[in-house]
């Protein structure tokens, strides 16, 4: 049976040399879960991005940079971060076409705020200004292992199917979050501040977004990880199995 294809979507670094790359921990994440990772780069044509997109069987939305609050309406806040109009463009183009087509769709970190976006929600865009808490959000300095607080999964849903468990502890590198949910959409896992931690498509579409980075943690403090890349390559599996029939 051949391997699910995996589509992860490119971050462009501008410096030294124009660069379009994805960190090794989402490629590693994927093959292990059985799929075949296939890069998605800045700087396509509508033809060539049509032509990969016909390729792949699922979409991985990675982590980075902030989302532009422009695509929901509002204006920079002081502390908003980098943004890519480029990458903005090109994510929510494949979000909202494999949204619309029903292809499996996982959202890690800025992938959830993204997917969020893509289906008409809004974002926090600085949490520590913006929403009252006093837990702490992004503690990066600590390595990509290190697990900082808990979250509470919501029993039935597919990330507590994938984890099994209702309750996890996670990292944590944000310091934006999914504000106004989507329509459609439903808040599967919280922080203990109330901050949401994952959602997911209130139908029997494997559509996915955790605020958390599990590609950091699968192989080292939190295990129970690894099944949620499992569940998403095997939804990528059998769409793909669905459609050769």
């Amino acid at each position: 049976m051949p391997k699910p294809i995996i589509g992860l979507t490119c971050q462009l670094f501008p410096e030294p040399l124009p660069r379009s790359s994805v960190n090794q921990q989402y490629v590693d994440a994927v093959v292990a879960a059985g799929g075949a990772p296939l890069l998605i780069p800045m700087g396509l044509d509508e033809e060539s991005l049509d032509r990969i997109y016909r390729l792949i069987d699922g979409v991985l939305l990675p982590g980075g940079d902030d989302v532009s609050p422009k695509l929901y309406g509002e204006h920079p806040h002081p502390a908003l971060g980098a943004v890519s109009a480029a990458r903005d463009a090109l994510e929510l183009e494949i979000a909202t076409r494999a949204l619309a087509e029903g292809l499996p769709i996982l959202g890690i970190c800025r992938g959830v705020q993204l997917l969020a976006v893509a289906a008409g929600g809004t974002l926090w865009q600085d949490v520590p200004s913006q929403y009252e808490s006093t837990l702490g959000h992004d503690v990066r300095e600590h390595g990509r292992d290190h697990l900082c607080h808990e979250i509470e999964v919501v029993e039935g849903s597919r990330l507590q199917a994938a984890i099994g468990s209702t309750r996890a502890t996670v990292n944590s590198f944000h310091h934006q979050a999914v504000r106004d949910l989507p329509k459609r959409f439903r808040v599967t896992a919280r922080a203990g501040d109330g901050i949401i931690e994952a959602i997911e498509t209130d139908d029997d579409r494997f559509v996915l977004g955790v605020q958390c980075h599990p590609e950091g943690m699968w192989r080292t403090t939190a295990p129970e990880f690894a099944g949620l890349f499992e569940a998403f390559v095997e939804a990528a599996q059998a769409r793909s199995l669905s459609l050769q029939r």
